[in-house]
């Protein structure tokens, strides 16, 4: 008893489908036996006596399957357990009926007795339903079973991404923080006035990238106001070394990109192309969505000579592109290059799928200065 009481109980969809599945079955026994000559209540009531035990064997048997896990079976021991269940159950069935039929209805008739060949005929076709209410039974559950494990192959999928979202940002953030750390170690001793400046720009860039740390996705506006401080934290530095421009089309500051991607591309321009170089050089960031508005292009070109080691891209990049394949899949790109026009030249091109953005904040006016 305390095995059965340990099923769950039966769902109201399952009554549903139980008390229709019968009545259905009802119908048909009413409409093959029509032509017997009974009243018409004693027809009735010969069917009710074969339907309703019918019923309550097959929910005694969901109880039989749930309480001994037979869902969970290979498919040859289940059907030798329902093989010896069936006709266990079409046999006892039968000896019901007829033990009802013969003691307790007691239908009009020529008083024959039945023989065995009716008893076995109709045995056999207890043994056909039965057969047939388990298909539907256990077709159902394996299907309730396998959406339900692709909704938590979703889910587990979802996690992953998710924590491989985080991971990746947080290997983005301290490898910002040690650059800006070492930028103003460097002038704290020669120029304390101007090393408080840094401190005040990564302050900005420190809260920023903490407020996005817990996002996908920002606006370009917001992502480039992240740019702009930090350009001129690096221009504290370079000074007359750096010169930059900004041009982005009003258009693209609404669309929403992964945080911290143009930063990456800038400090990496500033850090492997402009820094090495006693002359300096520039930095000229274009944004733009194309003519029908599904892409967004963003082009960061820089002085300096990209010469990749094979096999060892930096950790930024490598992560960037993860970051964008995660969110887009093979729709984004991120691309770096010499400038086939201009041999001195480097060019990061970035292509995004435009997703649906939030209103942005108007274009801060340093990002039209040109330094």
């Amino acid at each position: 008893m305390a095995l059965y009481a340990s099923v769950p109980a039966p769902s109201r969809l399952y009554w549903r489908v139980q008390l229709v599945g019968w009545l259905l079955y009802a119908g048909f026994m009413l409409a093959v036996t029509s032509g017997s000559g009974r009243p018409p209540a004693e027809h009735l009531l010969l069917v009710a006596t074969v339907v309703v035990p019918m019923m309550g064997m097959s929910h005694w048997l969901r109880y039989l399957i749930r309480a001994n896990e037979w869902e969970q079976l290979p498919p040859l021991p289940l059907l030798g357990r329902l093989l010896i269940t069936n006709l266990t159950l079409s046999v006892g069935s039968q000896v019901i009926i007829w033990a009802l039929l013969v003691w307790v209805i007691k239908p009009s008739g020529d008083g024959k007795p039945h023989g065995w060949a009716e008893f076995i005929g109709y045995t056999l076709n207890v043994n056909f339903v039965l057969w047939l209410w388990e298909g539907f039974y256990f077709g159902w559950h394996y299907l309730r079973s396998y959406k339900q494990a692709e909704v938590d192959k979703w889910k587990l999928a979802a996690a992953v991404q998710e924590a491989e979202m985080r991971t990746l940002k947080a290997q983005i953030n301290p490898h910002f923080m040690f650059n800006g750390l070492n930028n103003i170690r460097a002038l704290v001793m020669e120029d304390p006035s101007r090393a408080r400046d840094m401190i005040t720009h990564l302050s900005d860039l420190l809260r920023y990238s903490i407020q996005l740390n817990s996002a996908e996705r920002v606006p370009l506006s917001r992502e480039l106001e992240i740019v702009e401080h930090y350009l001129q934290l690096e221009a504290l530095q370079l000074e007359e070394r750096l010169s930059y421009s900004l041009d982005v089309d009003p258009a693209a500051l609404p669309v929403l990109i992964p945080p911290m991607t143009l930063q990456l591309l800038v400090e990496n321009a500033i850090k492997h192309g402009i820094a090495p170089r006693p002359a300096g050089g520039y930095i000229q960031l274009t944004a733009q969505p194309n003519a029908a508005g599904e892409q967004l292009h963003i082009v960061v070109r820089n002085t300096g000579h990209y010469q990749p080691k094979p096999g060892h891209e930096g950790v930024g990049l490598r992560n960037a592109r993860e970051r964008l394949t995660l969110l887009h899949g093979a729709a984004a790109t991120l691309h770096i290059d010499n400038d086939p026009q201009d041999p001195d030249t480097v060019q990061a091109t970035l292509h995004l799928p435009v997703a649906a953005h939030i209103p942005a904040p108007a274009l801060p006016a340093a990002l039209s200065a040109y330094r």
